[in-house]
């Protein structure tokens, strides 16, 4: 490719995405990587968009709506190394923070500030984990389709992970950053269905529950291309993007549906593999059925 050099002022005709320099200057941000980087400047720049829309929160923070199709489109990258960008951001040094709104609606991110602190602001704010997040824009929200939602399966599949790929000090290393990179997703899993409030719900499900989110980490980390489904070879991309966007409800449902079935079960991985792939296609159905039920037994 022959290209031509600039001349004058030429390079002022393009738009630029922003990345803070200290971000590369300042040993606190030393720890994450150069595409965590360029990922928060991408986060950056669409809070500008945001603001101008009114995405704030009741305290007037604003937030942006990324989805992890945008971040992998972005970034050339698959959903395994967006996630792990967006932990990077949000675990190791609080650049970000991800809001949950449940039911299916996109995760919001709140892009933090590393210039002040909120004890420097003149008006005193609850901290975020303080409660639910009260949101002013959701018109906004509805008619723009700029949105971030991130929202893994087998109990003993030796495709999940490639540990044995490797030998030597070079494997070990494998083992570690595929682990670690189990454990990323894991937490985002757990963050996704509601995992701490459906324990405290639900005391007398634990062991299922558990069963079930080790069943979606497993999934999620598989390295086939294809994963069973109701006795269908679905495409593992598929499978994988739907069990990351399962929520609480979800699980709820599955759960409900476990304790219901009357039948023997024969291959419990295969019978949960498709209650939770159809979940989110079946919920509304049976809950539309339930309380169409509940408003005839009241007319009778």
């Amino acid at each position: 490719m022959n290209l031509d050099y600039y001349y004058g002022d030429q390079a002022e005709q393009f738009s630029f995405y922003r990345i803070p320099k200290v971000l590369f200057t300042e040993e606190r941000f030393k720890c994450i990587s150069a595409e965590a980087k360029i990922l928060y400047g991408l986060l950056l720049d669409r809070m500008s968009l945001s603001a101008k829309n009114g995405w704030m929160d009741e305290e007037g923070r604003v937030y942006i709506i990324y989805k992890l199709e945008d971040i992998m489109a972005a970034l050339g990258c698959a959903d395994q190394k967006a996630l792990k960008l967006l932990s990077e951001l949000e675990k190791k040094c609080g650049l970000i923070e991800r809001k949950r709104q449940g039911l299916g609606k996109p995760n919001l991110i709140f892009v933090k500030n590393f210039v002040t602190t909120p004890e420097s602001r003149f008006q005193k704010r609850e901290n975020h984990d303080s409660g639910d997040v009260n949101i002013t824009g959701q018109d906004s929200l509805k008619s723009r389709p700029n949105n971030t939602e991130i929202n893994k399966t087998d109990f003993s599949d030796t495709d999940s992970l490639p540990f044995t790929s490797f030998r030597g000090a070079h494997g070990q290393e494998q083992k570690r950053s595929d682990a670690r990179s189990r454990e990323d997703y894991k937490e985002i899993i757990m963050e996704n269905i509601d995992y701490e409030i459906l324990l405290r719900e639900l005391p007398y499900d634990d062991e299922p529950l558990d069963e079930i989110v080790e069943l979606i980490v497993d999934t999620v980390c598989s390295t086939k291309t294809t994963i069973r489904i109701s006795g269908d070879d679905k495409p593992a991309e598929v499978v994988r993007s739907r069990f990351l966007k399962l929520n609480g409800e979800h699980i709820r449902f599955v759960l409900e549906c476990l304790r219901k079935n009357t039948t023997q079960v024969r291959n419990i991985r295969q019978y949960l593999l498709a209650s939770l792939y159809n979940a989110p296609m079946t919920i509304s159905n049976y809950y539309t059925a339930l309380v169409s039920h509940d408003m005839a037994e009241g007319l009778v």
